[in-house]
């Protein structure tokens, strides 16, 4: 695998769903308030993230809040790829810290554990292979994508969207 480009700290798919079922995507809201974000409600709000693991490791499972820390952790400049409900991919790039969203809004979608993300939309015929191999095979988890080339391709759609 090759090393990624200077400034690019990982490329992610952030489907915006819920692991539960029932539960409607957030990716609208994700998209409209400038967030990636996971899931994993808790009432009251943690007070930081450690009380937000140890509380998701209760309530949840371990997994779950391995899943949260990994996700806090992940450094700004990270690119993320999400789909939105009608088809349209959009790439985003984590811009600041995690927080968690108490408003009702984000926890009717569960979309709670969230990070500042400038999302951009990108067309059909920009978006990598390894991007769409990763939403063909479906799944709910924000996880990284280990594609050979995707962040130098990635990162050539953030510079060509920007411009």
């Amino acid at each position: 695998m090759t090393a990624e480009p200077t400034g690019v700290h990982g490329v992610f798919r952030a489907p915006m769903r819920s692991r539960l079922d029932g539960v409607p995507p957030g990716v609208s809201r994700g998209l409209a308030v400038g967030v990636c974000g996971i899931g994993g409600t808790l009432t009251p709000a943690p007070d930081d993230l450690d009380d937000a693991v140890a509380r998701v490791s209760v309530r949840y499972d371990e997994r779950t809040a391995a899943r949260l820390r990994r996700f806090a952790e992940i450094p700004d400049g990270a690119f993320a790829w999400t789909r939105s409900e009608g088809g349209v991919h959009h790439l985003g790039r984590l811009t600041g810290p995690w927080r968690y969203d108490d408003s009702a809004a984000a926890a009717a979608v569960d979309l709670v554990h969230v990070r500042p993300c400038a999302w951009t939309p990108v067309p059909l015929a920009l978006v990598p292979p390894g991007v769409l191999r990763t939403f063909g095979r479906g799944g709910r988890n924000f996880q990284r994508t280990h594609d050979e080339g995707l962040a130098e391709q990635t990162l050539a759609v953030w510079e060509r969207r920007a411009s």
